[in-house]
């Protein structure tokens, strides 16, 4: 069952947490977060509190190894303690500019509160991405496919469900064939953030947190669903962060914070079809 909590300001001011150094996380949560071996975090991309959540718990758990969807592996590996403390520097070694993620500021306090822990990258590169619109997620992750379960079709429900998805976040402005190739495309992402995970725990023996979109996260059928299939004894905790109430998707928990004041995200494709 989902617990749905507030990480709001009033939330926040509660006289049970006031001495506490992680206020946005309950003591329930961060309790079966300690029992886990992989805690995925999600987010929606640019709302501040969900990364203070993230921060929060990073610091309360010190993970041995951190998996990042935003970072490629190349970049990732360049990260340590003095890099983190020069965010100029870290933003040019990351190429975070060219990746397209909100401002780094967002994410800085995830990063300086476990400096030491290795960092994993999963982001899938566009000339993967690109493959993977060509000739199906399986070549594009190469040897591994089959045992990442993507040679396998998707059930109909879940393929409808997930392609009607993938067109509401485009504004129903994309043709209707490309619904199926950004689904395979997501589901690589999946597998690549996973084989992420599973690398650091073989590297590290865990806890490790993932810093990932809610739509990763998510149980039904995001990284968790790819995890059971290729480990499943791994004690892994799912939190998704909702805005106004609205996420999709099943979790363990999800905190609630307010909806960012954003651009209408369609009025570029309605302004290209007028």
């Amino acid at each position: 069952m989902t617990i749905l909590i507030c990480a709001c300001v009033a939330f926040v001011a509660a006289p049970i947490r006031a001495a506490l150094a992680y206020e946005l996380v309950p003591d329930e949560i961060m309790l079966k977060m300690a029992g886990a071996d992989v805690v995925i975090v999600g987010e929606v991309h640019d709302n501040p509190v969900h990364h203070r959540v993230q921060r929060d718990v990073v610091a309360a758990l010190e993970p041995r190894a951190m998996v990042w969807e935003m970072l490629t592996d190349e970049g990732a590996k360049r990260i340590n303690r003095k890099l983190i403390s020069d965010p100029e520097k870290l933003a040019a070694a990351i190429r975070w500019a060219e990746l397209g993620w909100p401002p780094l500021s967002m994410y800085l306090p995830i990063f300086n509160a476990a400096p030491d822990a290795p960092i994993y990258g999963a982001l899938v590169p566009r000339e993967a991405a690109m493959a993977a619109m060509d000739a199906g997620p399986a070549v594009a992750l190469g040897a591994d496919a089959a045992r990442y379960g993507l040679t396998v079709p998707l059930p109909d429900e879940e393929k409808s469900a997930r392609e009607a998805g993938q067109m509401a976040a485009h504004c129903d402005a994309l043709p209707a064939e490309m619904a199926p190739v950004l689904v395979q495309i997501q589901r690589l992402r999946d597998a690549v953030l996973t084989r992420a995970i599973l690398t650091a725990i073989e590297d590290t023996g865990g806890p490790v947190v993932v810093i990932t979109g809610n739509g990763h996260a998510r149980k039904d059928w995001g990284i968790p669903s790819f995890l059971a299939r290729m480990q499943p004894g791994l004690r892994v905790f799912v939190l998704g962060q909702s805005e106004a109430g609205a996420i999709q998707g099943t979790f363990d928990a999800v905190l609630d914070a307010p909806e960012v004041e954003r651009d209408d995200p369609c009025a570029a494709f309605h302004k290209a079809t007028d």
